[in-house]
């Protein structure tokens, strides 16, 4: 079994956390309804892009198997759009995001702010904000900054914090919050 964290937390207490707010949804992809067919647990992500305007709605998990071709999707919306660069996101970053969108009970989907970044990109933020980390997790694909018009920081923060599978931080000035999926822990808060 894979450990998430040092509070004893591992994948199948994260899976129990999605059984328990399982949601019926409506595939949009072309094959997805053959890949339904018999499916309990399924899990969703929903996000949009001011910066590029792109949208993201897809189905990335079934019955405890991602689907490659979702992830490669969700990969390439969560890109640095300043270098169109990309690296194969974290699953459990988007585990941890669809978990929290459950648990806040919402249809609205996630506004993406930041997901991967060049280390290009991160010294060109940091250079302007104190709050970007020298060594953040956006370069390495396993972080992403979200908010939700219909959710303040904090309930978004707390949904994601109750999850205890990786780090989330409150931004509440800027407007956000940062979900990833290393070691447990909280900040902002």
């Amino acid at each position: 079994m894979t450990e998430l964290g040092q509070t004893g937390l591992n994948r199948r207490s994260l899976l129990r956390i999605f059984a328990a707010t399982s949601i019926i949804a409506a595939p949009t992809m072309s094959n997805a309804f053959a890949l339904l067919r018999g499916a309990g647990d399924v899990r969703r992500i929903r996000m949009y892009s001011g910066r590029t305007g792109e949208t993201l709605d897809t189905i990335y998990w079934i019955e405890g198997n991602y689907i490659p071709e979702a992830l490669n999707e969700i990969t390439y919306f969560m890109r640095d759009w300043r270098q169109d660069a990309t690296k194969d996101v974290d699953p459990r970053t988007i585990d941890i995001a669809a978990a929290s969108h459950r648990l806040l009970e919402v249809k609205e989907p996630y506004m993406l702010l930041s997901g991967y970044r060049t280390a290009k990109t991160n010294a060109m933020l940091r250079s302007s904000s104190r709050g970007v980390a020298r060594n953040s997790l956006h370069m390495k694909a396993q972080a992403a900054d979200l908010r939700l018009r219909s959710r303040s920081v904090a309930q978004i923060y707390r949904a994601a914090a109750a999850c205890e599978a990786g780090g989330v931080g409150k931004y509440s000035r800027s407007n956000f919050v940062h979900m990833d999926s290393g070691p447990i822990r909280t900040w902002g808060g």
